[in-house]
């Protein structure tokens, strides 16, 4: 049985107990219905995992003690922040589960005109929530030690003024330029997805406005939540880890 992946806020010492998180306790306790003297890896997103034995399991409660640190790191060399439109349903779920195992680096939700989606309140803060919750478990689940931030969810203008020493890149089906045409800077690469309705006029003089590089993708249109995670497996395989 693989050895279950667990993210832990804190910080953790060898030979010093944990009490873990009440999601990673929960999950431990009652649906993986763990024991005393079974392990985890846990790890904090500050850079290896801890391989820890179980001591005390209840209800409510997991404690575990580490006992061998593994500097082990699965992070690509590419930084890349994607910032993707809010979607419908569950596809923006979807893109920030996917995304994550592809070794995104942040995300950003963002709010454009014709995104569809109108989020306020306390319904805007539990959703940036679940989105984060969904990140740590696609975290754990493809073995990174890193859990990539969900911004809190902001408008469209605001995301592309802000500064950066990144690559900006947004799609358009008649671009001049390609992934592989591109050179990528230490600093990695910030990408735009639009939602489902497409950018409007105003929106695409914005991204020139703020020197976005129009890329293609080939010939075929493609969704919102296709775009999102083609564009990562081809920059991954051109400039990070994917061929590896």
């Amino acid at each position: 049985m693989r050895v279950p992946h667990i993210y832990q806020a804190s910080s953790i010492t060898l030979n010093t107990p944990v009490s873990l998180d009440d999601d990673a306790a929960g999950h431990i306790g009652r649906v993986l219905r763990m024991k005393v003297g079974e392990y985890v890896s846990i790890f904090n997103g500050e850079g290896g995992e801890y391989l820890s034995e179980i001591i005390e399991v209840s209800k409510k409660n997991v404690v575990v003690m580490p006992q061998q640190f593994n500097p082990h790191d699965v992070e690509s060399p590419l930084k890349i922040h994607l910032g993707q439109c809010v979607s419908r349903g569950d596809k923006m779920d979807f893109t920030i589960q996917k995304s994550v195992e592809l070794g995104i680096t942040e995300i950003t939700p963002i709010f454009s005109h014709r995104c569809g989606v109108k989020l306020i309140g306390d319904r805007l803060d539990k959703k940036h929530q679940q989105w984060q919750k969904i990140a740590i478990a696609a975290a754990e689940q493809s073995g990174r030690n890193y859990v990539p931030v969900v911004h809190p969810p902001i408008d469209i203008k605001q995301w592309l003024e802000q500064s950066t020493n990144a690559i900006k890149l947004t799609l358009h089906p008649r671009a001049e330029h390609s992934i592989k045409t591109i050179t990528v800077p230490k600093d990695g690469v910030r990408f735009l997805v639009g939602p489902e309705g497409g950018f409007t006029d105003e929106e695409m003089a914005q991204t020139k406005q703020q020197e976005f590089v129009d890329i293609r993708l080939g010939p075929r249109v493609l969704r919102t939540e296709t775009a999102a995670l083609t564009v990562l497996s081809a920059l991954q395989l051109q400039f990070g880890d994917l061929a590896n």
